[in-house]
């Protein structure tokens, strides 16, 4: 194949495609004058201009029915189509598809190919728009070129939405319990979106909301009390605290040891100095562990908050409740808030027992209402599992009824369950446990691979596809579902996997450091006529002109500078 990139003009000056040097260059094309500045976006508008005239209507309201196509591997297709429907008149209407076909093709035979749009077709009920293939590549890449790595930030796809303040939790593993795929998955989707909504210029603020609190605790103090060893708290906090905790376990049916847990928690609660001081080293000691864990995976968090933050915060909210008349007790003595729209406490959440103490839905009641009163978001994000939506849509629906309206800014980011991951020892405990088995298997594979060349550190290698292989895989299927993890899937080296990203960002490094990364100012777009380099360039077109953006499903092209995505 001849290189698209011919040597470099001595004046620097913007070379034209071979064949349009015949035709007086790229300014016989009916373009703006700043045309190096043209966005991808400009396709758009050039076809609604186009479109207005034919159907008098102002090419502001035809842009929003224009949609780019999504790329498909199998067949080569335009870029752009319209949507007869979307653009009658009587559109509350059923039409048949015979119908708008013909509404279609009668468009279509009205319309004229220009500078622009190289092929007018039809499809089931759409008119469809090929951009000229050499004026797409050079458009594209010279997008590509001025934005660097802010290719894709700047579209117009993102340009009128307001910068926000944004709070996001999400992972918020419990103490003392095992780190399970759930918070595996929490970490890897709110860290993502986190991300992505930092790059887009908001404010955003992380936080990691503990599992440190609970009648759990009085278990766990007092089987550290029989079971625990500091020299290992200070070593491995997580490890030892999840082996005391089995250990109390097991004793736990006697009655001598549940007094024995209540007491240590009556204590905890009465703030007493001994118990408190034992309970900061259990919460301390797991942070710093945590903090290690999660710089392996280059996730930070901005504030590690916990259930403990909002204990006597709760009894506030359950006095706000009383005094706005929502809080109703039952013939236990427990406190319930009735959310039916009839009255009749036909739904209902408990949010106090019986002994007047909180439940996890008031502290989590106090937790928003003092985040809000804190960082004033615009948005506040929840990141975890679709078993949790109740427990979420009760919350919101308990802070509207309060007279919180900012309730309606408030969301449940669900997600569905992982099932089947284990490591070669069995059921995974912890996080780390999955991390070591991610570079472990890597290592492996790379050893045995007759591709594999020398490298410095072998283990930092391993470690970091082994992680891109872990987060690809859970981007793979929509948000909500469940999937059913493979260890021989993850690490394939072909496909859409994270091994295979990792292999094209290396090869990519490699031609630079072979062909030099100076910016060029010159493409000879004539070379990248392949049905594969359209087929990029599609994929780059469409991050600038998608006319709509789904948060619960996977984006069809991941771009990024450093070689974890989740960095």
């Amino acid at each position: 194949m001849a290189s698209a990139f011919p040597p470099r003009p001595e004046n620097g000056a913007i070379r034209p495609a071979p064949g349009l040097e015949e035709q007086g260059g790229w300014d016989d094309y009916d373009l703006p004058p700043l045309y190096a500045a043209m966005a991808a976006c400009s396709f758009r508008r050039s076809i609604a201009s186009q479109l207005s005239k034919i159907l008098d209507l102002p090419p502001e309201n035809l842009i929003k029915s224009i949609s780019a196509v999504p790329v498909s591997k199998k067949r080569q297709i335009a870029d752009f189509q319209l949507s007869i429907d979307s653009i009658t008149e009587d559109s509350s209407s059923d039409h048949s598809a015979q119908d708008l076909q013909l509404r279609a093709q009668t468009l279509a035979e009205k319309l004229k190919c220009d500078a622009v749009v190289s092929e007018i077709s039809t499809g089931p009920g759409t008119v469809n728009f090929t951009i000229n293939r050499e004026l797409l590549a050079k458009t594209v890449l010279q997008q590509v070129l001025k934005d660097s790595s802010e290719y894709g930030i700047k579209s117009e796809l993102f340009s009128t939405v307001p910068r926000q303040k944004a709070v996001i939790e999400f992972s918020s593993p419990n103490i003392a319990k095992k780190f399970h795929i759930g918070h595996l998955r929490s970490t890897i989707i709110g860290n993502f979106i986190a991300n992505l909504k930092a790059a887009l210029g908001h404010q955003v603020t992380r936080i990691n909301y503990l599992g440190d609190w609970g009648m759990q605790f009085g278990l766990l103090g007092v089987g550290f009390q029989q079971f625990g060893n500091k020299e290992k708290l200070k070593s491995s906090p997580l490890q030892h605290l999840f082996e005391v905790y089995v250990q109390i376990n097991k004793a736990a049916e006697e009655e001598n040891t549940k007094k024995l847990a209540k007491d240590f928690f009556r204590k905890l609660e009465e703030h007493d100095e001994q118990t408190l001081s034992l309970w900061k080293q259990f919460r301390s000691f797991s942070i710093e562990e945590y903090i290690r864990i999660y710089k392996r995976l280059g996730v930070h968090f901005d504030e590690y908050s916990g259930e403990s933050f909002y204990q006597e915060k709760s009894q506030e909210v359950l006095k706000m409740l009383e005094e706005k008349g929502l809080l109703q007790k039952t013939m236990k003595g427990t406190g319930i808030v009735d959310l039916s729209e009839k009255k009749d406490l036909s739904s209902f959440s408990t949010v106090m027992r019986s002994d007047g103490t909180s439940l996890y839905i008031t502290r989590d009641l106090a937790a928003a209402i003092d985040r809000m009163n804190k960082h004033n978001c615009d948005t506040m994000m929840y990141v975890t599992d679709k078993s949790q939506s109740n427990h979420f849509q009760h919350l919101f629906q308990i802070l509207k009824l309060m007279g919180y309206d900012w309730a309606e800014r408030c969301q449940h980011v669900s997600f569905g369950l992982v099932q089947g991951m284990k490591t070669r020892r069995g059921e995974v405990i912890f996080l780390e446990d999955v991390l070591d088995e991610a570079r472990s298997r890597m290592l492996q594979n790379m050893a045995s691979a007759k591709t594999t060349k020398e490298i410095e550190n072998p283990v930092e290698t391993a470690e970091k596809i082994g992680l891109a292989a872990l987060i690809i895989q859970d981007f793979q299927g929509l948000l909500s579902s469940d999937y059913q993890f493979s260890w021989d899937r993850a690490l394939q080296s072909r496909g859409d996997t994270g091994v295979f990203l990792q292999y094209t960002h290396a090869r990519l490094h490699s031609l630079e450091q072979m062909h030099g990364n100076e910016q060029l100012t010159d493409v000879n777009v004539a070379c990248l006529q392949e049905p594969e380099a359209i087929s990029v360039l599609q994929h780059l077109l469409s991050i600038f002109t998608r006319s709509r953006f789904h948060l619960k499903k996977p984006l069809s092209l991941l771009i990024h500078k450093k070689p974890l995505l989740i960095r």
